[in-house]
């Protein structure tokens, strides 16, 4: 059926009906109900809650699934949907308000729920005097009492209608199903008053009668005495499983734990209240096992037990360089992190959060950090995990609920002051049943993390004295209030000097005692170590690099295992034995290749695995002014792409362009990688570049990358992540490095066996870009032979 909003009373037939297995709605009530048939499923999914009202049926079997006419009742009632929530997956709580009787007449099907026609139903009031003194004679009587009817009358407001009082009243009687609907079909007000009171006088017989019984089993086995015996009888048992009946059970160790643990003062009272609890209950029930567990972890935190810390700053420093090589601005703000720890005398420092491609030593910083200070360590791995349960814990009324991962972490380390790494906090997931990222805010904010507070401890526990680091890959997925938590830290990879030295001094060597071979067996020539780095991985971290050494370790171990009685099996690796032991070249330079022919330029990108080169390629043929652009691209690239080209058309004939050139020609802008998702607004400069050297028929200059965000009127704007990408075109072969002139403050971060190799254009406008980017020979016969203009200035070219 299609959506539709019905009348607030009574709906217009046919209108959908929701079956009730179990119970009867009566006017004026409202009630929660659970809703999990598809059918029923299926009204619930198009409704406007507060808005719409369906019919209410009762079933007179709650075994039928699909219920025809003859399963129900003749009289249902009208209700307003108040609201809905799911529960699980298969699963709607719905909220329904009683509004009126209807009568039912036949049921439509064949649509995505049942729907019934119906009328509604008059309730005739033959004598209204005798209905209100029947009413206030019940009501009188009832608020006489002191049980639950008695409390249910004093919310029925005294100028309520007879009918719809007494509706009210058998709403809170929790009738059986049969006797609600004898309620429910009985239109006449008095005798339905009538009807309830005798419904009244029953049920209050039956809770005299069963009130007399608990009395009467209170008298004959009194609590004390039952007790006595069970425990004699226990002691019994264990004499005759040869076990010592007056040995210490759970329970009293579990007092002597308490009495001699050293635990805050709230938490030892909540600690001997359970205990308390404990005692008064017996072993087979349930909620003592749940009771057991909650006090065996508050036992097992280190609420008040402190690791010992060594404060050398100095023997810190040493660490971190004997286990990392560069990474010289981390291992400052780690060290200046520390100094400040010890300085203060109740430090609330803020959080360092490492964001880097994978394989530069995120992970293992930590780790140092904690050999270095005595502190224990624990990883927390982040990555996936999407309910905030896993954070926080679940609530003690759950079956097997347990604290979370935060908690889990403090009891493996046994300290209150370790270092906790939380891995990957960039990968949390989102579910709808809350966000993992917003129950961090907590954990890594350090004015409130001193009353961290574990749904399942319920008890607040003082992480103020932890030492929190955190890693990423990528800040974008980063909410704003978890970022503003965290002092951002940047790796941004390696160069081919720290490769080769971290590869002699730690790759190496570790993957030789890993595999069982001497040190010397492997003599791999600075040449072959070289060659690897550049021909065989291309990364910011060394991930790639360590697989491609044990992959040489594999081959030593298998010449060795060939030949177990050669004294001296040794593998020597020169640069043209890597074919043979590591399979073709898994990179070669192209940048010379892609930038043969005009229409090409090699722009530079970041990604969260580090930077990486991009060429632009462009194409003309004979058309008539299509422009098309391909290579799976964000909107923000696409609409720098329009920017270039409308910079271009704009400044034809300064640029030695033919101002028509889309009357008789379509320009295809394409970015190989097609299955990559590329975005931002920095291969503006680029794409321009492409597009300026293709009219002209000048060639890109094949040492020569670009980044940048191009305006409208020619500007370049500055952009981000510049070391990442500079350290791309490094790796890459490249020597020229344009870049915007309001990033030259960035060429400062990038290491100085870098700087030196390479060659910064800093360029304001685009003019200044070309002059650096076009060589000046012009490739197409056909092409325009007018020469470029002046930039406007000295193009700033600047060898670092």
């Amino acid at each position: 059926m299609s959506h539709r909003v019905f009348s607030p009373d009574a709906p217009e037939a046919p209108f959908p009906l929701l079956p009730l297995r179990n119970g009867v709605l009566f006017p004026g009530q409202t009630t929660t109900l659970a809703v999990g048939r598809p059918q029923s499923l299926a009204i619930l999914s198009d409704i406007k809650p507060g808005h719409t009202v369906i019919g209410v049926g009762v079933q007179r079997d709650p075994r039928v699934t699909e219920p025809t006419l003859e399963d129900l009742y003749p009289v249902g009632v009208y209700a307003r949907v108040l609201s809905t929530a799911r529960r699980g997956e298969r699963a709607v709580m719905v909220s329904l308000q009683g509004l009126s009787r209807f009568e039912l007449s036949d049921l439509v099907t064949g649509g995505p729920f049942l729907a019934a026609d119906g009328s509604p139903l008059r309730e005739p009031v033959r004598d209204e005097r005798e209905a209100e003194f029947l009413a206030d004679a019940l009501r009188r009587e009832l608020a006489a009492g002191d049980g639950a009817l008695a409390k249910l009358v004093a919310t029925i407001p005294d100028n309520e209608a007879p009918g719809r009082f007494v509706d009210r009243l058998a709403a809170g009687l929790e009738l059986p199903v049969e006797k609600g609907v004898e309620v429910l079909e009985m239109t006449d007000v008095i005798e339905r008053l009538r009807l309830v009171a005798s419904f009244i006088g029953e049920q209050s017989t039956v809770n005299e009668v069963r009130q007399k019984i608990d009395e009467e089993v209170k008298k004959e086995l009194h609590k004390n005495q039952r007790e006595h015996i069970l425990r004699e009888q226990l002691k019994a048992i264990k004499r005759e499983l040869g076990e010592d009946p007056d040995a210490p059970g759970a329970v009293d160790s579990l007092k002597s734990r308490v009495a001699a643990a050293d635990l805050p003062d709230e938490v030892r009272e909540a600690a001997e209240r359970e205990l308390r609890r404990l005692d008064g209950m017996s072993a087979q029930q349930a909620e003592s096992n749940v009771i057991r567990t909650y006090l065996e972890w508050i036992l097992d935190l280190p609420w008040n037990v402190r690791a010992e810390v060594k404060d050398d700053i100095d023997a810190v420093a040493a660490k971190l360089d004997a286990d990392h090589f560069g990474l010289e601005d981390v291992k400052r703000r780690i060290l200046e992190h520390l100094a400040v720890m010890k300085v203060a005398q109740n430090p609330r420092g803020t959080i360092l959060c490492l964001v880097g491609p994978p394989g530069v030593g995120k992970t293992s910083l930590g780790q140092s950090i904690a050999d270095a200070t005595g502190r224990p360590f624990a990883r927390i791995a982040l990555g996936g995990v999407r309910d905030e349960a896993e954070i926080r814990g679940h609530r003690r009324t759950y079956v097997g609920a347990l604290p979370g991962r935060i908690v889990h972490a403090l009891k493996k380390v046994g300290a209150k002051n370790p270092v906790l790494l939380l891995d990957e906090v960039d990968k949390l997931g989102q579910w709808w049943q809350g966000s993992p990222e917003s129950a961090l805010l907590e954990v890594l904010d350090p004015e409130q993390n001193h009353t961290f507070t574990d749904h399942y401890m319920e008890l607040p526990f003082d992480l103020s004295e932890v030492l929190f680091l955190t890693t990423a890959n990528s800040l974008e997925t980063l909410s704003g209030p978890l970022r503003d938590r965290l002092e951002i830290v940047e790796l941004s990879g390696y160069t081919h000097e720290e490769k080769l030295h971290i590869a002699k001094n730690h790759l190496i060597p570790r993957q030789l005692a890993e595999h069982g071979v001497h040190e010397d067996a492997l003599r791999l020539s600075d040449e072959g170590l070289v060659a690897i780095i550049r021909e065989y991985t291309r990364e910011a971290g060394v991930r790639q690099l360590n697989r491609q050494i044990v992959r040489l370790c594999r081959a030593l171990a298998l010449r060795i295992a060939r030949n177990p009685d050669a004294v001296d099996t040794r593998l020597d690796v020169e640069p043209g034995d890597l074919k043979e032991l590591l399979g073709k070249k898994t990179f070669r330079p192209e940048v010379a290749d892609r930038t043969a022919r005009a229409g090409v330029a090699t722009g530079l990108a970041w990604t969260p695995v580090g930077g990486d080169i991009l060429f632009i390629e462009t194409s003309r043929m004979s058309g008539k002014g299509k422009v098309e652009i391909t290579g799976k691209l964000g909107e923000v690239m696409s609409e720098s792409a329009r920017a270039a080209l409308t910079y271009v058309r704009s400044h034809a004939d300064e640029l030695g362009v033919s101002p028509d050139f889309l009357e008789t020609s379509d320009l295809h802008i394409h970015v190989p990688a097609g299955a990559v998702p590329k975005d931002g607004p920095s291969a503006g400069v680029t794409i321009f570049t492409a597009i300026t050297s293709l009219l002209t028929g000048r060639r890109v200059r094949p040492d020569t990358a670009m980044t940048g965000e191009c305006t409208l009127r020619g500007r370049v704007l500055p952009v981000g992540g510049i070391k990442a990408k500079v350290l791309a075109a490094h790796r890459a072969g490249l020597t020229r490095i344009i870049l915007p002139k309001q990033n030259e403050r960035d060429i400062e971060d990038l290491p100085e066996s870098v700087r030196d190799e390479l060659t910064f254009i800093l360029a304001d406008d685009m003019r200044e870009v070309l002059a650096a980017a076009l060589m000046d020979e012009v490739e197409d016969a056909d092409a325009p032979l007018v020469p470029m203009p002046d930039a406007g200035g000295d193009v700033s070219e600047t060898s670092v």
